[in-house]
């Protein structure tokens, strides 16, 4: 980051320099009429904006509470810790915490070297972000989450991205704009947004680093979906379809099966492909030629060559100590 924002960052406010000095209670009147439970984007966003940006207050705990607006963090250096549903989530520099709106949790007091920026957006601020996604994802899902007026979706997703230079960029970009942005500009909230989008399409590339995801494991439903399809059709599976009918990348969708079963999908697709192929011999009177193609393998060759390295025999030889002779 630019070295003149970073100082800016770290500048101690008024309120910061209140609990430096030992003050222990947050300075409520600056984030709610009522009670620090529900943070009021009144108290925060200029009327008639979409989104602002307030660096993260040091040196005091800040008590469970909730928001009636989307909070993104961005970590610029050091660590902050939230506690979410009893979870302890300490992010680092570079990562990326999207809370929904009415996310209960509490953050544990940050020091001076922790500088984490909290993106305030409206709901609606992420119609032009949702339309670049272009498909159904796991982000799509938070946006729309974000959009219901009514009884909208309390959800959260933490991205530990080790300081991913692109998103950092464009992060950093937004911070500047609006730290420095002139009165009745009314274009950064337009610019901010495309920004923002591309966040999320990098995002959409690194979702092997979704670490936390509150409503749903995305990644293990990727994953189950994968080895269903595997199961229903193991002689044309292809990877390339499945990602297209997933909506990921070949090679995020390659990550993330790899990160969750310890295999790639071409490993997997051959278990499923062999463990047919037995089941064929022993069940059925198929020839063992008729039996490779039926569950993928146009190459008798190394059908052959492949079931002697699993089993140690040849397909006919598996049949007859296994099964019955036809």
């Amino acid at each position: 980051m630019r070295r003149e924002l970073l100082h800016e960052l770290m500048t101690v406010s008024e309120e910061e320099s209140k609990y430096r000095a030992g003050q222990n209670l947050i300075e409520k009147q600056l984030y709610s009429g009522e009670s620090i439970d529900e943070i009021d984007r009144e108290k925060l966003l200029k009327r008639g904006r979409l989104i602002t940006v307030r660096p993260h207050s040091r040196f005091v705990d800040f008590p469970e509470h909730r928001h009636n607006y989307v909070e993104i963090m961005y970590v610029v250096q050091g660590s902050i810790t939230h506690v979410i549903e009893g979870k302890e989530l300490v992010m680092q520099s570079g990562d990326v915490l999207m809370l929904n709106q009415y996310v209960a949790h509490s953050i544990k007091r940050a020091e001076y070297n922790d500088i984490g920026i909290n993106f305030i957006a409206l709901p609606e601020f992420f119609e032009i972000p949702l339309s670049m996604l272009n498909g159904k994802n796991v982000l799509a899902e938070f946006i729309i989450g974000a959009l219901r007026q009514k009884n909208p979706v309390s959800h959260y997703m933490l991205f530990r991205l080790d300081n991913n230079l692109q998103i950092d960029n464009l992060m950093e970009n937004m911070i500047e704009s609006m730290f420095h942005e002139k009165n009745g500009s009314s274009g950064y909230d337009i610019m901010n947004q495309y920004s923002m989008g591309l966040v999320f399409l990098y995002l959409l590339n690194h979702l092997e680093d979704l670490s936390h995801n509150s409503s749903m494991d995305y990644k293990e439903t990727i994953v189950q979906a994968v080895l269903e399809y595997i199961d229903s059709d193991c002689r044309n599976a292809n990877l390339t379809k499945i990602a297209e009918d997933t909506h990921q990348s070949v090679t995020v969708l390659s990550k993330l099966i790899k990160q969750r079963t310890g295999s790639n999908f071409q490993e997997l697709l051959q278990q499923k492909r062999f463990s047919m192929a037995v089941k064929l011999l022993l069940d059925t009177d198929l020839s063992v030629e008729d039996i490779a193609l039926d569950v993928g393998y146009e190459n008798q060759s190394y059908f052959f060559r492949q079931f002697k390295s699993r089993y140690g025999m040849t397909p006919r030889k598996y049949r007859i100590e296994h099964g019955n002779v036809k």
